[in-house]
């Protein structure tokens, strides 16, 4: 009897010891923080597109604050293609474990998902916001030898003829495909789109080849090719003018109703314990925010605009409201 006794304790404790560890590790608790990361494993921070544009440049500098404040390695990983969709299937795929997480534009990775066609396996609420970083906005351009001056010029051509003037973006339902329809629906315009689905590098490089007549992209994308003087500006899809690039008008200015801005910011996969959750964000906040970094987006012609995990989660979710209503003018491109 005695013995039965003892073993119906021991049971007891052990079904209760096993049910604290499985409630706190639900809730983000000890087992599930506290020893994140381990130690010699690394983070990887995939970004869904090519290397040398505006979201590898800020991820790579992030990730040297974010190994000295989680104290482990942090590898940038490019997984470019399909408008950012490779990438964001591979992100949204991964454990939510918080060795993987991912740099998120929008409005790319708010896009994929609403429309059926494109098959991503993923929606907003496969991610986990963490932070957000900055809000660039969307600019367009010519070469320096080009007769359009300005807005007007441009429109006024693509009307006269249209399909024929070759414009970039960066890929199917982007931003730069979104603002360019957008000018083409409040213009009466029309453009020939090309989409370079690697991202603005790709793209940067058609229009600095000749292959591609008028330039959509960020205004990071451009200030030092306007430096350079290989691109004249036309206007900056913005309420107001960037203080990058002060001489250039807004479309507004120039009677044009058009804004578009790209917002980028960092995710992981939903389901992250809230503790490994708390922990990342504070890192980000730290590395988004820090001074050298902030110099350095600066320099790149890119505005530090922080917000935190639940703000960017609440932003992230008006956009998708917002680009709900405007998708069916896109997706007929």
């Amino acid at each position: 009897m005695r013995r039965r006794t003892v073993l119906t304790t021991t049971l007891a404790v052990a079904l209760a010891t096993s049910l604290a560890a499985c409630s706190q590790t639900a809730q983000g608790g000890t087992n599930s923080a506290d020893s994140w990361p381990r130690k010699g494993k690394p983070i990887d921070l995939v970004v869904s597109f090519a290397p040398g544009g505006a979201v590898d440049t800020a991820a790579r500098l992030v990730a040297p604050i974010l190994e000295k404040e989680l104290g482990t390695n942090v590898e940038v990983v490019n997984k470019p293609g399909a408008g950012g969709q490779i990438g964001y299937t591979a992100l949204t795929s991964s454990k939510p474990d918080g060795y993987t997480i991912g740099a998120t534009g929008s409005p790319s990775v708010v896009v994929s998902p609403l429309d059926p066609a494109r098959g991503a396996k993923y929606t907003r609420a496969s991610f986990q916001p963490l932070g957000m970083q900055v809000i660039d906005p969307a600019v367009i351009g010519v070469a320096p030898d080009s007769p359009f001056n300005s807005v007007k010029d441009l429109v006024e051509a693509a009307k006269a003829q249209p399909g024929t003037i070759t414009v970039s973006t960066t890929g199917l339902q982007t931003g730069e495909h979104f603002a360019a329809a957008d000018l083409e629906a409040k213009s009466g315009a029309k453009f020939a789109l090309v989409h370079f689905s690697d991202g603005s590098s790709q793209a940067v490089a058609a229009f600095l080849g000749g292959h591609v007549q008028v330039y959509v992209g960020s205004a990071s994308d451009v200030t030092d090719l306007v430096k350079q003087k290989k691109i004249k500006m036309l206007g900056v899809m913005a309420d107001q003018r960037s203080q990058f690039l002060p001489d250039v008008p807004t479309f507004k200015e120039q009677g044009y109703d058009v804004l578009s801005a790209t917002a980028r910011g960092y995710s992981a996969p939903a389901g992250l314990p809230a503790g490994v959750k708390a922990k990342l964000e504070a890192a980000l906040k730290k590395a988004i925010e820090d001074p050298g970094v902030k110099q350095r987006m600066t320099n790149l012609g890119l505005q530090t605009n922080y917000l935190d995990a639940a703000a960017y989660q609440q932003f992230w979710a008006d956009q998708e409201t917002t680009i709900k209503a405007v998708l069916p003018q896109v997706m007929k491109k």
